[in-house]
């Protein structure tokens, strides 16, 4: 237990159409200060999306979300937000948003890896996938 520490994540939302409040869950962005670390992964299921009926172009999407690994990495190309200290920038992508690419609210636990917390969480609310 000594070496846990603590960590917080948000599962990030795809609602394609905001007004109806309907989503689907499509990535994770976890969080660790002691770690210093800022992780996001994410997969957008192209049948959940058809299934929403809508006209939204996956490559767009994509290109949106890549935005966000690069935000986490430190990347100058993603501009000022990703020159922020890694705590300001785990807010500011899990922020509330109204757009259709949203953050739920966050959540927190001890962990003493959090790449393997972020895929294990990743596993369960995105791929809804238990086992390993």
């Amino acid at each position: 237990m000594q070496d846990k520490v603590t960590f917080e994540y948000a599962i990030i939302r795809l609602v394609p159409k905001v007004e109806r409040e309907e989503f689907f869950n499509i990535g994770v962005i976890l969080y660790s200060k002691r770690k210093k670390f800022v992780g996001v992964k994410h997969k957008i299921n192209e049948s959940k999306l058809n299934a929403f009926g809508c006209d939204l172009d996956l490559d767009t999407l994509n290109n949106y979300l890549k935005s966000w690994e690069l935000i986490c990495k430190g990347d100058v190309s993603a501009g000022t937000i990703s020159q922020f200290e890694i705590s300001d920038r785990f807010r500011w992508l899990a922020a509330t948003r109204s757009t259709i690419i949203q953050s739920s609210k966050t959540h927190s636990g001890l962990t003493d890896d959090p790449e393997k917390e972020l895929e294990d969480i990743f596993k369960s609310y995105v791929l809804c996938d238990k086992t390993e």
